[in-house]
């Protein structure tokens, strides 16, 4: 029997772990016809990512079940992989270029992409060590990437297969552009923010009579430089006499004419709005049904061009500056108003977008959405919690079409080729480039410069990942997956297209639960975020605590949002400690057991006749199994880990091991600890893996790996919870003995008499377990009573119907004793004057920051229970 060393060293213990998983490919699975399969997909970081609190804490979830599963007998597969990220890993290297006085249009676009392939190569697997250094048990072996020769299959069968089946177009429409990034983004990827601002009211004069005007209202004065109309509701009585005319564009003089369109809010303004197709898409809409003219008035990198006349070349937000002057200089500008409104941001670059008439790829959403919808509905598809599941369903019944087509290089090319001779009205959509254009023959052809949007080759994550389009083994026992977790910020960009591709491609679901776990923040409830300088870096924590805290005291805090600060991590690094201290003084007082025929040797033991300690311990160890199963199953992480932490910490170190520690000379005791250690490991585990597979390790003459053991087994026949519930009142009678030592500053050397007032099967339970109370109590004289008892002299308790006495003569001097009490009431009244007077201020509470009036206002009801407490105290020295 091997022991382990005096002191957790959880740096030099994880490093030998992880070096031993991955040295025997103890998570490799493959498809196995005599286990159930259980499938995981890592939502795949991005190659650019370091990791962050928020992948510690979804990687940390997502391995606890797999470890759970694996050890419950299934072929566990957690298939790990990294996203291109087209926009993010462009950008970077962009930046690296611009240090060296470049831009990527100084190289060939071949160039260009060798570059990124090499910073791929050299950082592209940073994150892949990182979530190894994390403890998660992904199968590495399989490690994708979504831009591999096979994946890259996938994707460009997929837009094929859309594009036949007339789901895949091409049009000029109104989409969302990064001046900054230089590309077309999705709906999702234009994250609205509420931005203060202003509403422009500006004079339109009529043609006929200059004098007269029409007054419109716009958020963004710069581009009425584009305007092609002015449009009223038909409904609205003040326009209906100037319906059809004409008025002069300021600054422009340009002739416009006044429309009118059922879309037009009379409500909003003054009732009349300013009608830009090329810079707005509902005015795009209004165009098409008037057949009015379409002017850009912008260059792709946000500056205006020729057509916005003497304001070309300025910046988008320079000309709305001199728009606005000029308007002033002509009379032109009846008033600015503030204004709150939904601005659209870049969600890579959190620049600005702009509402942009462009040519572009889009995916028809609707068809695909409706199976997607169905299998939600019908609970095929489960979301915890479960209010997510209205999110889901508002979203998808609400669904527009995704352009799927961006201006960048790095990324899966459209798989499309234009003929010279033919033009861009007639694409040629194959995988391979042609040898010739199918209608005219010509040979000059050329590819769509655009690539496709990084989300087009994440939604086939599920399957793609397993071989698909091939008809692999891996694809046929694997999938569907089992559960997804993810953060709620990409239900839309994700998990919703997973799910329409899932129904397209395989006519199945991908998953049948998703698990949406919380925001991580800091204390005072702030997401953590490098710009607010409150992020914590997992990777200094996993230094200073190491692996196994940083996972447990996420889990254990977390909630439907996660409030970490530093200090928090201290909750984890104590628990390994204790599991650590606790399993050396087993392993010292056991070395005469063979772990070998271990099991072999427990089941040869007659429960009934164990120590009581030994048969609670073992009853509470089914309980515990028992409930711990259930909480993972039903996706409440926190609950399971502490009921865990309760059973070690509180079960086996405060109480079992108590009890048995003078004890260990007998077999049987041997036995039951060294059992009880190896299941605690195996419940442990998938919470904790290094410290709990560092243990297991040393303990067992073998050497196995307990990532590949059993999970416990229930054994009904040992449970007994009559049993713990006697034993839960011996805990709380000796807690409130222990209470009373403390609270009367009685020493602890001091002799002390104590008197229980029992019912008659209390008074059995206690008497059969004499000697356990009074060496855990430290009671040296110890009495039972069913008759009333006087209480003159007495500190008194309650647990349930028993009541507590220990007589105070001869312990404490009463009258000093009474002066304490007396002088520390006064100091809290005093204290809770002072806050009371605080907490009623107006202005203390109008600007003191929120989380310093909430703390004032606990130490008030902290301090009030003590100044009770006290009061009680007092009275039974009276």
């Amino acid at each position: 029997m091997n022991t382990i060393s005096s002191r957790y060293n959880p740096q030099t213990v994880e490093d030998s772990r992880r070096d031993l998983w991955e040295k025997d490919h103890v998570f490799h699975a493959q498809a196995n016809r005599k286990k159930n399969p259980f499938a995981i997909v890592i939502p795949p970081p991005n190659v650019t990512g370091i990791l962050h609190m928020g992948h510690a804490l979804n990687n940390t979830l997502q391995d606890i079940l797999i470890r759970y599963k694996r050890m419950k007998g299934f072929e566990a597969l957690w298939m790990p992989g990294t996203d291109h990220a087209g926009i993010a890993t462009q950008n970077v290297v962009e930046k690296q270029l611009a240090k060296e006085g470049k831009t990527r249009h100084d190289l060939s676009r071949e160039e260009f992409l060798q570059r990124l392939w090499d910073w791929k190569k050299q950082y592209g697997d940073t994150i892949i060590h990182q979530l190894k250094k994390l403890g998660s048990s992904c199968d590495w072996d399989r490690t994708r990437f979504t831009m591999d020769e096979p994946y890259s299959k996938a994707v460009n069968t997929v837009f094929i297969r859309l594009y036949k089946k007339g789901l895949i177009y091409r049009g000029r429409y109104i989409i969302n552009w990064c001046p900054r990034c230089h590309t077309a983004l999705s709906d999702e990827e234009a994250e609205h923010k509420e931005t203060q601002g202003a509403l422009y009211h500006i004079r339109y004069p009529l043609k006929d009579d200059p004098s007269e005007h029409v007054i419109v209202a716009t958020t963004r004065p710069e581009t009425m430089l584009g305007d092609t109309a002015v449009a009223v509701n038909p409904k609205d009585a003040r326009y209906k006499k100037l319906i059809g005319k004409i008025l002069i564009l300021p600054l422009v003089n340009r002739e416009i004419r006044i429309i009118a369109d059922d879309f037009v809010d009379p409500q909003f303004g003054t009732g009349a709005v300013k009608v830009t197709p090329a810079h707005d898409p509902n005015d795009f809409q209004m165009g098409q049904r008037h057949d009015l003219e379409t002017i850009n008035i912008l260059h792709e990198d946000g500056r205006m061009n020729e057509n916005a006349k003497q304001f070309n070349g300025l910046d988008r937000f320079k000309a709305r500056t001199a728009v606005i002057e000029a308007l002033q200089k002509e009379n032109l500008l009846e008033r600015i108003d503030e204004h709150l409104h939904a601005v659209g941001h870049c969600y890579r670059c959190h620049t600005v977008v702009e509402p942009y008439l462009s040519r572009q790829w889009f995916v028809k959403m609707k068809p695909l959405a409706k199976p997607a919808i169905r299998v939600v509905k019908n609970g095929q598809i489960k979301f915890y919690p479960e209010r997510w599941t209205k999110t889901y369903l508002n979203w998808m019944e609400n669904i527009r079409d995704w352009c799927i087509s961006r201006q960048i290089w790095w990324g899966h090319r459209i798989p499309v080729w234009y003929c010279k001779a033919c033009g861009e009205d007639r694409p040629i959509v194959t995988d391979q480039k042609p040898g010739h254009c199918p209608c005219c023959r010509g040979k000059d052809l050329r590819q769509d410069p655009d690539v496709l949007d990084t989300w087009f080759s994440s939604w086939l994550w599920p399957f793609a990942t397993l071989g698909w389009p091939k008809r692999s083994a891996d694809l046929k026992y694997f999938y569907p997956t089992s559960v997804l977790f993810t953060a709620p910020e990409i239900i839309f960009f994700w998990v919703a297209r997973m799910i329409m591709a899932g129904m397209e491609f395989q006519k199945k679901i991908p998953f049948s639960d998703v698990y949406i776990h919380g925001t991580v923040r800091d204390a005072q409830g702030r997401k953590m975020s490098k710009s607010l300088g409150n992020a914590l870096d997992p990777l200094e924590i996993i230094q200073e605590y190491g692996a196994d805290a940083l996972r447990f005291s996420l889990i254990v805090n977390s909630g439907q949002d996660l409030f970490i600060a530093k200090e928090k991590f201290e909750i984890g690094r104590n628990f390994a400690n204790k599991i650590w201290n606790a399993s050396r003084l087993i392993l010292m007082n056991t070395t005469d057991i063979s772990t070998l025929d271990l099991h072999k040797n427990f089941k040869k033991l007659k429960t009934k006749d164990l120590p009581l300690a030994c048969q609670w311990i073992l009853s509470k160890l089914q309980t515990t199994t028992q409930d711990v199963e259930t909480a993972i199953e039903r996706f409440r992480f926190s609950e399971a880990e502490t009921l865990v932490y309760d059973f070690i910490w509180k079960n086996v170190c405060d109480w079992y091991l108590e009890m048995v520690k003078s004890r260990f000379n007998e077999k049987e005791v041997q036995i039951v600890s060294l059992y009880i250690l190896d299941q605690s490991l195996r419940l442990v585990h998938p919470f904790m893996p290094f410290i709990s597979e560092e243990i297991y390790h040393n303990m067992t003459s073998d050497k196995k790996i307990l990532s590949l053991q059993n999970w416990p087994t229930i054994d009904h026949r040992i449970k007994n919870p009559a049993m713990e519930q006697s034993m839960e009142g011996l805990f709380a009678v000796i807690a409130a003995i222990r209470n009373i030592r403390a609270q009367w500053h009685i020493n602890n050397g001091a002799d002390l008499c104590c008197i229980l007032q029992c019912s008659a099967n209390e008074y059995r339970f206690f008497e059969s377990n004499f000697s356990v109370l009074e060496t855990l109590a430290g009671i040296n004289d110890l009495r039972l009573s069913q008759a009333p008892v006087k209480t003159k002299d007495m500190a008194t308790a309650l647990c349930g119907k028993i009541k507590i006495f220990i007589p105070l003569k001869g312990l404490i001097d009463v009258e000093k004793e009474q002066k304490r009490i007396e002088t520390e009431i006064e100091n809290c009244r005093h204290s809770c004057e002072n806050l009371s007077k605080r907490l009623n201020d107006t202005s203390f509470l109008k600007k003191a920051p929120k989380d310093v009036v909430e703390k004032e206002k606990t130490r008030f009801a902290e301090l009030s229970a003590k100044i009770s407490e006290l009061e009680k105290t007092l009275g039974d020295l009276a």
